[in-house]
């Protein structure tokens, strides 16, 4: 069993550079390894029987689709355009500030979405054009929405955090809290960033004139929609006033209300947002499933287990072990998605990081862990060559050519290993808002 579980990683690998579908990938091998582990169908047919069913009616996960839908209404309600007007009517007459507020309506975007991919698209499509009317170079305003498009999957509301919360068993609320924080930073962190990068290259970004300040003001009373929910949906989420799975749909409800309002919710537009919604969350499912039927697998063959007790036994530095495995997830996050390299991952190096000694309860650990993990996989999304993000932003701007793309966002690269090293370094800021939430 232990040799067929480590056979199984180079097997996995092969199907997934092969370009099967990460969910089949590992479905196929997780099934196969039962198969050839008791030389019977009945134990894979049986976990294959039992694991859909768990997978499918979860109450847990029945706040991926909500939060997915949220984020649909989100963008035909126009709260992308006036988030991006806010930003842009305070900080776009600063040097490199159209691109700065790029990245501030990223952040209050995916304060409303939780999914990195349509935070980059949707605000894609409101900030590109406004980039290149201001004489922005085409990489540059490229690689700015795309680092901003990572926001998504780090300030909460975030479907990745509840993938993680679920595999780890974790409290979402808790996880969210802790992950606000570090979204701000990561937000300081690209604006920062950007005022470098037009220093150092005074071409690749235009000017725009002050707007006056009453007309500064009507803009930011226009993004109440946002905040109202926003604070209703994670507020209530924080304060216990309902579930996250409730919160979602409370949002979700919300979201709706501010689009059809609005009058860009159409009949049309309206089952479309709805059949996306459920496409996403058929992915979504479909990779959970195949994660579970290949990670029961993993469990039957102790190579979880057997990988901690060597590590511990090796008596490697918590530290050593926390940067390697933080190193992996930078250099598969250029091959893989997010969500497969979390569903693939925590449940083999989870057992490992938390048979070390960091000096913090298990909960507290577990929480950081998250939040490091959650970091450096979004760093994969704007990482050459298969940062997903990227792709997203340059299929809007066809003629700038990816290149470019690259080259600019290898200062946001940087930007997130800063992060990742000082909250390595430092857990009080991640871990702080709990400490004061338990006071």
């Amino acid at each position: 069993m232990l040799e067929l579980g480590y056979w199984s990683f180079p097997v996995l690998l092969l199907l997934i550079f092969l370009r099967a579908p990460i969910g089949l990938a590992m479905l196929t091998v997780g099934i196969g390894g039962m198969y050839l582990a008791f030389d019977s169908s009945f134990m894979f047919m049986a976990k294959l029987k039992t694991e859909t069913y768990s997978t499918f009616s979860s109450y847990s996960l029945t706040v991926v689709p909500m939060f997915l839908l949220m984020g649909q209404f989100a963008t035909l309600s126009g709260m992308s355009n006036s988030l991006f007007k806010a930003a842009e009517s305070w900080l776009g007459h600063l040097r490199g500030g159209v691109a700065m507020a790029g990245i501030g309506a990223c952040a209050g975007f995916g304060a409303i979405c939780g999914s990195s991919l349509a935070t980059a698209a949707t605000m894609g499509r409101v900030a590109l054009p406004e980039m290149k009317r201001y004489g922005y170079s085409g990489g540059f305003s490229a690689a700015t929405l795309a680092a901003g498009g990572t926001l998504g999957i780090l300030i909460p509301p975030s479907v990745i955090l509840v993938i993680y919360a679920i595999l780890t068993e974790q409290n979402i609320a808790k996880l969210f809290l802790a992950a606000f924080v570090p979204g701000i930073l990561a937000a300081i962190g690209y604006m920062i960033t950007i005022s470098i990068y037009v220093r150092l290259n005074p071409d690749s970004a235009g000017t725009r004139p002050p707007v006056a300040m009453p007309e500064r003001w009507r803009a930011l009373i226009d993004v109440w929609p946002v905040i109202l929910v926003f604070g209703t949906v994670v507020g209530g989420i924080y304060w216990g006033w309902f579930t996250p799975t409730e919160g979602a749909a409370i949002g979700v409800a919300g979201t709706g209300l501010v689009a059809l309002f609005s009058g860009n919710m159409t009949w049309a537009l309206f089952k479309q947002a709805i059949i996306s919604t459920a496409t996403s969350t058929a992915m979504i499912f479909f990779i959970v499933l195949g994660a579970g039927i290949y990670n029961g697998f993993l469990a039957l063959s102790q190579v979880p287990q057997e990988l901690s007790s060597w590590v511990v036994g090796q008596g490697f530095s918590p530290m050593i072990v926390l940067a390697l495995i933080l190193v992996f997830y930078l250099v598969f996050g250029c091959l893989m998605d997010s969500l497969s390299m979390i569903l693939l991952t925590i449940p083999i190096f989870f057992p490992v990081v938390t048979a070390l000694d960091f000096g913090m309860s298990p909960e507290h650990f577990a929480i950081w862990f998250g939040i490091l993990v959650l970091i450096v996989v979004e760093v994969g999304l704007i990482t050459p060559p298969v940062g997903m993000n990227l792709f997203i932003i340059n299929a809007l701007d066809p003629k700038t050519r990816m290149i470019d793309t690259y080259k600019a966002v290898v200062w946001f690269v940087g930007s997130d290993l800063v992060r990742v090293i000082i909250l390595v370094l430092f857990p009080a800021i991640t871990l702080f808002p709990l400490f004061m939430l338990a006071n």
